[in-house]
């Protein structure tokens, strides 16, 4: 493993899913499972709520996937399935107040979570590692 993109690329993904880790394991008293808690999160997110299908894409998941998953969430009480006013074939996913409660807790205790990883990294160095992310972001972006 002496190529250092291929170690950076395995560090990368190693770090995101242990860091999703940190964070189910502290929101584990909610009884939300990762998958729950980051469909909240990035319903929550959205300036605008999205399609299933939009949901679905930022989630990286199937179709199929993300209908059980809004499923189950319906059922628990804490998103909603609106029709569009254009295409009544839409359906966009919104909080409840029960949705938007649990996405408070799961921030706070995602930012105790962040703070305590972050504790002894120093700014600059956050700030660098930051923009590199943000660069290869951008990057990924134009590659087809």
């Amino acid at each position: 493993m002496s190529d250092v993109n291929e170690r950076f690329s395995l560090a990368l993904h190693a770090t995101a899913r242990e860091w999703r880790r940190a964070i189910d394991r502290r929101l584990k008293y909610l009884g939300v499972s990762q998958a729950s808690w980051m469909t909240i999160a990035t319903t929550a997110r959205s300036p605008e709520p999205l399609s299933q299908s939009e949901l679905a894409d930022r989630l990286a998941v199937e179709g199929a996937t993300i209908v059980a998953m809004i499923d189950r969430l319906v059922k628990a009480g804490l998103v909603l399935r609106e029709g569009s006013h254009t295409d009544r074939r839409v359906k966009y996913i919104v909080l409840t107040d029960a949705g938007r409660k649990l996405h408070d807790a799961v921030q706070a205790e995602a930012k105790a979570v962040r703070e305590a990883l972050l504790a002894g990294i120093a700014h600059e160095d956050l700030l660098k590692a930051t923009q590199l992310l943000e660069k290869l972001q951008h990057a990924i972006g134009t590659i087809v």
